[in-house]
């Protein structure tokens, strides 16, 4: 796609969770959460110039990151794009608010595309697409599903995914209707698992085949039927949820557990949020962790891997931060797992 991409940005006032931000540097942010501070947009660099990348913006070559702990790096000679987040509890990566130039909202992306199909050029993948916004359409629920990834901005390929999203419980159940209609969507079966085991496996250590192909098959993934492209749709938070606004973190250690959950009503939507209690104590940085594994109420997920992927009665190993959240009249102890980490991959795998 050349510059005529640029069609999709908006001037947008509500920045939403998974939507892109251009700054001035010429530098592509995805944003990560809902709750920002007044300085700064929170995200980390998926796309930035470099001429050893393989995507094409603004007459220029980008390289894609998909590593959030790599923006970093790529940061370096930017530090003013290092921010300490009271709500995560940590130094994360976001743009500053005067620096962003152009917003790429989802949703409107969705809205464009359906109205200026040009856009999505001819590739078998983007043909798909097209097919499943005007599905969209025809079910009124442009409202609650967006656009997001190379889609979003206009560096797509013949090899692309399809990243979706989609908003609060009725964008939740206009996600599941679309899933399920195999002109559109067919599901992960048969041979197509061990493609999907391989995608997921290389981060998802530890967990056989068997169980994290149950995992994984809670989730709103599957292969377009034109291509074959994967195609996933994240559930994102209603746009009035309040879950996490005044919610401050604070990082105590490291800790492994085998835990228990026992409410999966908040787990639905990124970031996820999950009632658990602790089993046993396999590993931590903390002193005395048991008398911590006896307070922790909750985990966390800023990772939209485990989105969807509990249920209330699973046994869930769990690698994360131990971190003491503290909100208006309720304080107390959980499991966070965040991607700005270059420690270690937390991780959040059923057992059986």
């Amino acid at each position: 796609m050349t510059s005529s991409t640029l069609t999709l940005g908006t001037a947008l006032p509500a920045v939403r969770d998974r939507d892109y931000l251009l700054d001035r540097h010429g530098v592509i942010f995805k944003v990560i959460g809902d709750v920002h501070p007044g300085t700064h947009y929170l995200g980390y660099v998926k796309y930035y110039p470099d001429e050893k990348g393989d995507r094409h913006l603004f007459g220029r070559t980008y390289r894609q990151n998909t590593v959030v702990s790599k923006a970093f790096g790529i940061l370096a000679s930017r530090p003013e794009c290092y921010v300490y987040s009271d709500a995560v509890g940590c130094v994360i990566t976001g743009v500053p608010r005067e620096d962003v130039t152009t917003h790429y909202s989802c949703r409107q992306a969705l809205t464009t595309l359906h109205q200026a199909p040009e856009l999505l050029g001819d590739f078998g993948v983007s043909r798909d697409l097209l097919a499943i916004i005007n599905r969209v359409v025809e079910l009124g629920a442009q409202d609650v599903v967006g656009v997001t990834g190379s889609f979003l901005v206009g560096c797509f390929n013949a090899r692309s995914d399809v990243d979706l999203v989609c908003y609060g419980a009725r964008g939740y159940h206009m996600g599941r209707e679309l899933f399920s209609d195999k002109t559109l969507i067919r599901p992960y079966e048969g041979d197509n698992l061990t493609q999907l085991y391989l995608r997921r496996a290389k981060y998802m250590t530890g967990s056989s085949f068997d169980v994290l192909m149950r995992q994984e098959s809670r989730k709103l993934q599957g292969l377009t039927a034109g291509a074959g492209a994967h195609i996933n749709c994240e559930p994102l938070r209603d746009d009035s949820d309040r879950t996490f606004t005044g919610v401050t973190s604070k990082e105590v250690g490291a800790i492994s557990v085998l835990a228990r959950v026992t409410d999966d009503a908040q787990g639905l939507a990124t970031p996820a949020l999950y009632g658990i209690t602790v089993d046993a104590v396999t590993q931590s940085t903390v002193d005395d962790p048991e008398v911590f594994a006896r307070r922790i109420t909750h985990m966390r997920s800023y990772l939209g891997a485990y989105t969807g992927a509990f249920r209330t009665g699973d046994v869930v190993y769990l690698s994360g931060k131990l971190v003491h959240m503290r909100s208006e009249g309720h304080s107390g102890f959980g499991i966070e797992l965040t991607p700005w980490t270059d420690a270690e991959s937390y991780l959040a795998n059923l057992t059986q």
